[in-house]
């Protein structure tokens, strides 16, 4: 467990990424554990889809009873986390293809979106955790676009499953503390390619 994040306020924004939910919500407890105050923002799809990984109320409420806040779910409420209540670093786990395609095309049109906006106006750090089966596919054009921002910073990734899925990229979860860390430095946890995936 890391102390260095401890007095940090960390935004952590959650996209429609369900099936990956059971190894990020492990990642917020270790982030409250370690002193970190950690301000969830959901995306439309995270707020109301029911998926066979669990209805999105007891997200919600799974959310709440990790952090100790009540999560920011609309985009006036998340626009405030630029100029009046600035974060330390803001984490988006699971990432999306779909959120990856509007981050990196400036379009901000969900909550989460919007937190990472406001970040970026603030020049504080933007931490990315992929999972996506197009990344190596029409994504990856916006997957590196990502890569060559400046204060935007990828949890380490790698293929899930290169034979079912040979476009598909997800990011190590349990390397979001580590990360964040860095990224507050202005460095890039290396190495940013990693193997995923065991025979």
């Amino acid at each position: 467990m890391t102390h260095s994040l401890k007095g940090k306020t960390i935004g952590f924004g959650l996209t429609g990424s369900h099936c990956t939910y059971h190894e990020v919500f492990p990642i917020m407890r270790e982030l409250v554990s370690s002193g970190a105050i950690v301000v969830p923002i959901l995306s439309y799809t995270v707020q109301k889809t029911d998926t066979r990984f669990g209805d999105a109320a007891d997200h919600l409420k799974t959310i709440e009873e990790i952090t100790g806040e009540k999560p920011i779910m609309t985009i006036p409420d998340a626009e405030p986390l630029g100029p009046k209540r600035p974060l330390d670093c803001m984490v988006i786990a699971p990432m999306t293809g779909n959120s990856t395609s509007k981050f990196a095309n400036a379009l901000t049109d969900s909550p989460v979106l919007m937190a990472a906006k406001a970040t970026l106006r603030n020049e504080s750090p933007v931490v990315v955790a992929i999972s996506t089966n197009d990344a190596l596919g029409l994504n990856g054009v916006n997957v590196m676009r990502l890569m060559a921002t400046k204060n935007i910073y990828f949890v380490p990734l790698g293929q899930d499953h290169p034979y079912k899925k040979p476009n598909s990229l997800v990011a190590d979860m349990t390397l979001i503390p580590k990360t964040i860390e860095k990224a507050i430095e202005g460095k890039q946890l290396q190495p940013v390619l990693i193997e995923r995936y065991k025979e």
